[in-house]
């Protein structure tokens, strides 16, 4: 990953609303979300969620699809798995000690 594309993922991630919306389909998987759970879910207001939406997207971390009337967002696990993957891509210095928690969260959380 180049490092203007990680720059853009993190800034997408470096506010409140958006972290959590994040989180939150992380949560819910491949199914997705559609677009007026999430503002309840979050109590945000449609038109600031529908901008929060668009700068995740175009940031690569989420996609969207079309269901009916809805539109359904899910994250974009490779999106978030290689900005990941680049922020410890020279972890450790040669001490595993260092990122065993991360390796041990990343165990428990394979669920794909």
């Amino acid at each position: 990953m180049e490092s203007i594309v990680a720059v853009k993922r993190l800034s997408a991630l470096a506010q409140e609303n958006r972290l959590a919306v994040i989180r939150l389909l992380v949560k819910a998987g491949a199914e997705g979300l559609p677009a007026g759970e999430i503002a309840r879910a979050l109590a945000v207001p449609p038109n600031t969620l529908s901008a929060q939406l668009a700068l995740l997207a175009n940031a690569g971390l989420i996609a969207s699809r079309r269901d009916g009337r809805s539109i359904i967002y899910t994250a974009d696990i490779s999106g978030l798995s290689d900005l990941i993957l680049y922020l410890m891509e020279d972890c450790c210095q040669g001490r595993p000690e260092i990122c065993a928690p991360l390796a041990e969260a990343a165990q428990r959380a394979v669920c794909c």
